[in-house]
């Protein structure tokens, strides 16, 4: 694994953003192989999340994670405000994409594993013709993995989340935020105590004063709630999905209901829906039976590694 960063300077994201920022990521397998898959991760995590899947993938694909700006190692906006912005999102997607070099080769694969949040910026991504972005898309998405997330987003799930995004709590020790970590968490399914360590060791910030918090912006939390009143509706979006896509749902999610699900199955994409027992918002893919369904789906009708 190498972990990088790259600029965005000032005035070039083609979103309207004058946001100068840094971009962090982490790479996995060859870097010449023409397979890319891109992994990002939900509203308040960060690209480590995906360590386990992308160590699986590594031997097939060269496995690119990002950090979404104001999360884990990349920079804070300089304008809250900017957080709501879903074209600075897409543009920052772009310019991974033309900085890891796939603009202009047609021999690259492209496909999109995104958990919550970035289910959603690859749906986006996916259907980027129609949407309002001057810069297009190096190449096309090939295939798409969304973890528990759908084009019909309840306000009761919003609602949830918001009573604790931007609270920034801070703690006197690690282990006390790893504990309120796993506490507030516990949606994400039975995780080894290995894996829940993992998940905090890459979330957590130690401040100058010696307490230990979130390593996220907490001013994300300003724009999330100005979505507090309503359902957020993406249906139109969703049906101009073609490409083949495979949506897992924790069965106890309060994000994704079954009958969002069930819907996605016949409209848009049409895309696979795998129900994970046991699991809410959202499948994490660290667990081996996540794994490899999100493997099987991204490599099928390709030879395998045997590593």
């Amino acid at each position: 694994m190498l972990f990088k960063r790259f600029p965005i300077p000032p005035g070039t994201d083609h979103s309207g953003s004058n946001n100068a920022r840094h971009i962090a990521y982490t790479e996995w397998g060859e870097p010449d192989n023409p397979h890319i898959v891109v992994c990002v991760h939900g509203l308040t995590r960060n690209c480590r999340d995906f360590d386990f899947l992308a160590q699986a993938l590594a031997a097939d694909c060269r496995v690119i994670c990002v950090d979404v700006v104001g999360r884990g190692q990349s920079d804070w906006l300089a304008n809250a405000a900017d957080y709501d912005d879903y074209l600075l999102y897409l543009s920052d997607a772009v310019a991974l994409l033309e900085h890891i070099g796939v603009l202009g080769n047609a021999s690259i694969q492209l496909d999109w594993v995104g958990i919550s949040l970035g289910g959603l910026i690859g749906m986006m991504l996916a259907i980027r013709p129609g949407l309002p972005l001057p810069l297009p898309l190096p190449i096309p998405i090939r295939r798409l993995v969304m973890s528990d997330i759908g084009p019909l987003i309840p306000v009761a799930a919003l609602a949830r989340i918001a009573q604790y995004l931007g609270k920034d709590p801070r703690f006197a020790s690690f282990d006390e935020f790893e504990a309120y970590m796993k506490k507030i968490s516990v949606s994400f399914g039975p995780l080894s105590e290995a894996q829940w360590h993992h998940f905090a060791l890459h979330s957590v910030r130690e401040f100058s004063d010696g307490t230990f918090g979130f390593r996220y912006d907490p001013r994300i939390a300003e724009s999330f709630k100005k979505h507090l009143s309503e359902d957020i509706d993406l249906w139109a979006q969703w049906d101009a999905l073609h490409i083949p896509t495979l949506v897992l749902r924790g069965m106890q999610s309060d994000l994704l209901s079954a009958e969002t699900a069930a819907e996605m199955q016949v409209r848009g994409a049409r895309a696979q829906i795998i129900e994970l027992p046991g699991v809410g918002h959202s499948p994490m893919l660290v667990s081996d039976d996540q794994i490899a369904i999100v493997k099987n789906f991204l490599l099928a009708g390709k030879a395998v590694s045997a590593a």
